[in-house]
């Protein structure tokens, strides 16, 4: 699992649906997920932190936890089925631990809200992520490949003499 972050909601270009875009840590990949409007909304007012005049699903939600002293431990992205992603979220409450099915869109507005962390599969990012750099990609596998076609069976030998101990055993 790889853990990711919101890094913004971005519209579709030929049809106006709202994106959340995920990112990993690098930088370098990025997680589209379309997502209703309402669920932009909750998660765009979540990330400029702005509190709704009346509370809404996502905060009564908030408030529920708060009141029975559940803790949103992590949100995880599990699959992704004809097009569709999927998504739990582990609770716990005092020793009892417990996941529920949930909507990705859903399960970020709720992990924004508590500071909770987001993980994706790693088969779902190797099935849906895009290169954010795909230059700098292509320039890191050129790399790797020049150093592995370089390498020869003594660069995997050990450097320096062995070191014996004072039992005549090599360490």
């Amino acid at each position: 699992m790889i853990e990711m972050r919101v890094a913004g909601i971005a519209l579709e270009a030929v049809t106006r649906s709202p994106i959340v875009i995920l990112r990993d840590p690098t930088g370098r990949r990025e997680l589209p997920i379309f997502i209703g409007q309402d669920q932009a909304r909750a998660i765009i007012g979540a990330l400029e932190n702005q509190p709704p005049p009346r509370p809404l699903t996502h905060d009564l939600f908030i408030s529920f936890m708060d009141e029975w002293d559940v803790i949103l431990e992590r949100v995880i992205i599990h699959s992704l089925q004809d097009n569709t992603f999927y998504a739990i979220l582990s609770f716990r409450q005092g020793e009892l631990k417990k996941d529920l099915d949930a909507r990705p869109s859903d399960a970020i507005a709720i992990a924004l809200r508590t500071n909770a962390p987001i993980w994706v599969m790693e088969e779902v990012i190797a099935d849906a992520s895009i290169p954010v750099n795909q230059d700098e990609d292509e320039a890191e596998q050129k790399a790797f490949r020049e150093f592995i076609a370089n390498l020869r069976p003594d660069d995997f030998t050990r450097y320096g003499k062995p070191s014996h101990n004072n039992e005549g055993s090599i360490e």
